[in-house]
């Protein structure tokens, strides 16, 4: 079914993934228009793991905004949540894996270029997800899907939500203090979940003090701890 075995192997590898049942994957880029100008193959295509991709996307972003740092709200998960998993936003993915290059598609589709098309790009995104998923469990997907979403064209509008640096900020301005810094007290843990701690100086005294899974989360919490503190 498959011509690019070889290549799909090194994909995987080249993504620090292993599988034993290729099958699985190769499913994973059945589109729709293949297995309907090739039904006497009688081939499945991969709408059952667009689903299930669906929902390990739905319950790891989920999992993810929950842990953030500092903390948002139930609304601001709910907003955030629906932007990381939007289709621009899969599709986005899905071109950073280079995985359409494995895409099936019908030769219609070929025509009216699906495989550069957001929706197609994103569906397949889902499934190869759902594959890997059903594969592998939710731990073994961790760091690809925190590399994804963790990126700046996906993850930009997350710091725009509480952004507690602005708010200190602006109130030491108001309190006439003038000089903030931030230093990092330490980085803990493997290059693909590294913990830093950050601290917050107001006029050379540490007011706060934040970790987070990037500089600028714990800058923002250690802002965030600074402001409750200056503020009661």
């Amino acid at each position: 079914m498959y011509n690019n075995s070889m290549t799909l192997v090194q994909w995987l590898e080249k993504n620090s993934l292993q599988i034993t049942n290729m099958k699985s994957l190769e499913l994973a880029f059945i589109h729709r228009s293949f297995k309907h100008e090739n039904a006497a193959l009688h081939l499945e295509d991969n709408q059952r793991l667009e689903f299930m991709g669906d929902a390990v996307l739905q319950l790891w972003t989920a999992r993810f905004l929950y842990q953030m740092n500092p903390r948002l709200d139930e609304g601001q998960m709910t907003k955030l949540r629906s932007q990381m998993v939007c289709e621009q936003s899969l599709a986005y993915c899905a071109r950073q894996l280079d995985c359409a290059q494995f895409l099936k598609l019908g030769k219609g589709e070929i025509l009216d270029k699906g495989d550069q098309r957001d929706s197609t790009l994103a569906d397949m995104f889902e499934a190869v997800i759902g594959a890997l998923y059903l594969e592998l469990g939710l731990e073994a997907l961790e760091p690809l899907l925190m590399s994804l979403f963790e990126h700046p064209e996906v993850f930009k509008s997350l710091n725009k939500i509480v952004d507690y640096k602005t708010q200190l900020q602006e109130y030491v301005q108001a309190e006439d203090r003038r000089t903030i810094d931030y230093l990092l007290l330490s980085t803990e843990g493997p290059a693909n979940l590294r913990i830093f701690e950050v601290a917050v100086r107001v006029d050379g005294i540490i007011y706060g003090k934040g970790k987070g899974s990037s500089k600028k989360r714990a800058e923002q919490a250690a802002a965030e701890e600074a402001i409750t503190k200056m503020v009661k």
